[in-house]
């Protein structure tokens, strides 16, 4: 009978141990390393520690190409200035990195407006200002980029109508804390970004304190018939920072945000909202306006951008002018109400083959939602008597989920569908100017808009 063989680390080849390291985390081949010889040197082994610099940090071959350390003493360097971050760092990163890419191409001169990284003593410093803790990804975050300098436009986002303005600045962490709130209503709220022409902000809760979740980012919204001004509800953004940056930025870079006059504008385009009669093609894009909107009363504002557009392969004979509009609007209750008049915004544009028309209107809810559809009335430029209908699609406006205030309702509850039978319906304001020539007056969050009927 053959003598049975001791297996032994020491005679087992490197190749297979390598394979087997390579599927353990960080920590696990430190631990490893601990074991015998024979594992502290291939948990050296400088491919591993490359996957894990790569995963954890992104440094690339160039990276490591400007340096002398091995990848594991990179990783190390890294892990003893960011390591408390090490679940939040790769995300965040690639979510700034593929937003200053984006903006280079896109919008150059925000590039320009970005802070560098702050650094923990800084942060810390910060807490003990505001006597509250800050979550570890948004501490993470401003480690890479600390927020924006106050300018327009600002990196989160702009809305414009002819007598409304709002570009929102990403705010660096000491303007921040110096805007931390402790007043009834919105204690222990940090602000994360600031508009000049409004003063709306968005902030996190640093504590769940008056009906808040912890970390969520709201914008606040007072209870204008409220005799407490501490009656606050809130329109919910995020549930974490992570959570808001990166479906913001994953927003931007993928085009779902347009580039108007090198600011981003964060209306939604649905694909389905698009309808092509003949040679013309109309699709439309929304956005929900929180600092126009309420609560209670209901009144929820939203804003809506049309693209009109004459195929490129249209006969010229084909050309047209824009004569009159229709819409039918239906609220969440089902009630409907029809508009219709002359022109857009004030406007009878002309389309041609390859022409494109755009222009911003808007119109109030008192439901969470609703929805509209229409037609444009055209004439022949040829021929006026020659008159057709292009089809406007069906797009819908929904008012994000919100929490009423504690004061009013004596315990927090969030609504994010509900409807209530109001007297009004809805205002269409297609005769707003385009938003392009958009001035700086801004209307009253409870104030109606003028309607063209």
């Amino acid at each position: 009978m053959a003598t049975s063989t001791e297996l032994s680390l020491e005679i087992l080849p490197s190749d297979p141990l390598l394979l087997i390291l390579s599927f353990l985390d960080f920590k696990d081949l430190i631990s490893c390393s601990h074991v015998s010889r024979r594992l502290q040197e291939l948990s050296n082994h400088n491919p591993l520690w490359k996957r894990h610099c790569q995963k954890h940090w992104l440094l690339s071959e160039s990276d490591k190409a400007q340096r002398t350390q091995s990848w594991k003493d990179l990783f190390r360097e890294f892990y003893s200035d960011l390591g408390r971050y090490i679940e939040h760092y790769a995300t965040l990163k690639r979510a700034w990195d593929d937003l200053k890419r984006y903006l280079d191409q896109e919008c150059p001169r925000m590039i320009i407006s970005l802070k560098d990284g702050v650094k923990d003593d800084e942060l810390n410093a910060i807490e003990a200002q505001i006597g509250c803790k800050l979550p570890h990804d948004y501490r993470c975050s401003f480690r890479i980029h600390n927020g924006q300098k106050l300018v327009v436009p600002g990196l989160m986002g702009s809305m414009a109508l002819s007598n409304h303005y709002r570009s929102e600045d990403l705010l660096d962490i000491e303007t921040a804390a110096g805007g931390f709130q402790q007043r009834k209503g919105l204690r222990q709220c940090l602000p994360l970004t600031f508009c000049f022409h409004t003063g709306l902000s968005q902030y996190m809760a640093l504590e769940s304190v008056e009906g808040r979740h912890r970390y969520e980012i709201f914008y606040h919204c007072p209870d204008q018939m409220a005799r407490d001004p501490s009656a606050i509800d809130m329109f919910i953004t995020g549930s974490c920072f992570t959570e808001w940056f990166t479906s913001y930025v994953h927003s931007v870079v993928t085009g779902g945000y347009p580039i108007i006059r090198n600011q981003i504008f964060r209306y939604v385009h649905d694909k389905e909202c698009v309808a092509t009669t003949g040679d013309i093609t109309v699709s439309v894009s929304t956005s929900f306006l929180p600092e126009l909107s309420s609560v209670h009363p209901p009144h929820y504002f939203f804003t809506y951008r049309i693209r009109i557009e004459m195929s490129k392969d249209a006969l010229p004979e084909n050309a047209c002018q824009l004569d009159s509009r229709y819409w039918k609007i239906t609220n969440a209750n089902g009630n409907v109400e029809e508009v219709q008049g002359p022109g857009v915004v004030g406007e009878f544009p002309v389309m041609q083959p390859g022409k494109v028309h755009e222009y911003a209107s808007c119109t109030t809810f008192s439901t969470t939602s609703g929805h509209m559809e229409g037609h444009y009335t055209f004439h022949r430029l040829k021929n006026k008597e020659v008159m057709f209908n292009i089809t406007i699609p069906r797009f819908h406006m929904v008012c994000p989920p919100f929490r009423k205030s504690v004061v009013r309702t004596g315990s927090a509850s969030d609504v994010s569908h509900t409807s209530w039978n109001d007297e009004e319906n809805s205002t269409d304001t297609d005769d707003y100017e385009d938003a392009e020539q958009g001035g700086l007056g801004f209307p009253a969050p409870s104030g109606h808009c003028p309607r063209r009927i």
